[in-house]
C-alpha cells in the first residue's frame, strides 16, 4: 500500500480524518495525498486569474489542516482539482495509482440522521477505488479483528482483496467471513472464492433479508474493529444505487468500514 488519498472539504472533522489516515499510513510507509475540490466555471474566465486564486486559497486551507496534524514522518502532498470530485478522484487515480481512499461518512452534510452524506455516498457509489470509511471521532488503533460480510462469494479477480490482505498482514489481524443468504440467492452465490477462504479464520453462514441485517445479527458476538464489505451493483450499499445518501436507520456501525470494489 503506497498511495493513500484523503478528500477533505469544509467539514470540521477534516483534521480527525486526516490524522487517522496519517497514523494508518505510517504503518505502511505510504504517502498521503490530501485532496480538495473547487469549481470555477469557464464563465468566470473574464475574471483575471480566478482559477489560480481559488486554487491558492484551497491549498492554503489544506495547509492549515495539515499544520494541525501530527504527520509522524509521513509524506503529505496536496492535490487540488477544479471540477467534480468523482472526476478528480478518477483522474488522480489514473495518474498516481491510489491504493486506498480514507474518508469520513459525512463530509459537508450536517444532517445527523445520515450515515453517508451526499459527497461520501457518491465516492462509494461512483468510483472503483477501495475506500475506508472512518466514523467521526475515531482514533487509529491497529486492526485485530475483521468481519468480512457478503451476500455472494463470487469474486472475478483476486486482486480486489489486496487492501484487505495488506491490512491483515500488517496488523496480524484475524478475518471472519459472514455469508448472508438473502432472498433470491443462487447456489453460485454460496461458492466462496478460495482466495477469500485462504485468508480467513472461519466462515459463518446465516440467512437474512439483507447483508446488513446479517451483520447486525453477528456484530456483538464477533466484536470486530473493522467491517469489510464489497461494492457491487446490487450489493451491500444497495441503496446507493437509488440515491447518494444512506440514513443511519438503514445502515450504521461505529467502526471503520472497508469497501472493496468488484464492479469491474
Amino acid at each position: 500500500m503506497n498511495n493513500i488519498l484523503v478528500p477533505i472539504g469544509t467539514s470540521p472533522n477534516s483534521k480527525e480524518t486526516l490524522q487517522y489516515a496519517t497514523d494508518f499510513a505510517s504503518n505502511f510507509g505510504a504517502k498521503v495525498f490530501v485532496m480538495d475540490v473547487f469549481s470555477v466555471s469557464s464563465a468566470a474566465g473574464s475574471l483575471a486569474n480566478v482559477k489560480e486564486k481559488v486554487a491558492k486559497s484551497s491549498k492554503e486551507q489544506i495547509k492549515e489542516v495539515i499544520d494541525e496534524v501530527n504527520t509522524k514522518n509521513v509524506e503529505l502532498k496536496i492535490a487540488t482539482y477544479n471540477g467534480d470530485i468523482v472526476d478528480g478522484l478518477n483522474d488522480i487515480n489514473n495518474e498516481l495509482g491510489i491504493d486506498l481512499i480514507i474518508i469520513a461518512p459525512r463530509s459537508n452534510d450536517i444532517k445527523e440522521e445520515l450515515y453517508l452524506g451526499h459527497t461520501t455516498g457518491r465516492i462509494v457509489k461512483q468510483t472503483n477505488i477501495p475506500t475506508l470509511i472512518v466514523p467521526k471521532g475515531t482514533a487509529f488503533k491497529p486492526v485485530k479483528s475483521i468481519l468480512t460480510a457478503f451476500g455472494s462469494g463470487i469474486l472475478k479477480r483476486n486482486r480486489v482483496l489486496n487492501p484487505l490482505v495488506a491490512i491483515k498482514d500488517k496488523f496480524r489481524a484475524k478475518i471472519n467471513l459472514l455469508l448472508v443468504k438473502r432472498p433470491g440467492y443462487s447456489e453460485e452465490d454460496l461458492q466462496v472464492n478460495t482466495a477469500l477462504l485462504d485468508i480467513s479464520e472461519q466462515l459463518i453462514i446465516t440467512e437474512q433479508g439483507t447483508t446488513y441485517l446479517g451483520v447486525l445479527e453477528h456484530f456483538q458476538k464477533q466484536q470486530p474493529n473493522l467491517l469489510c464489505v464489497f461494492r457491487r451493483k446490487r450489493g451491500f450499499f444497495k441503496k446507493l444505487w437509488e440515491k447518494n445518501t444512506v440514513p443511519k436507520s438503514e445502515f450504521f456501525v461505529p467502526i471503520p468500514v472497508l469497501v472493496l470494489s468488484v464492479k469491474k
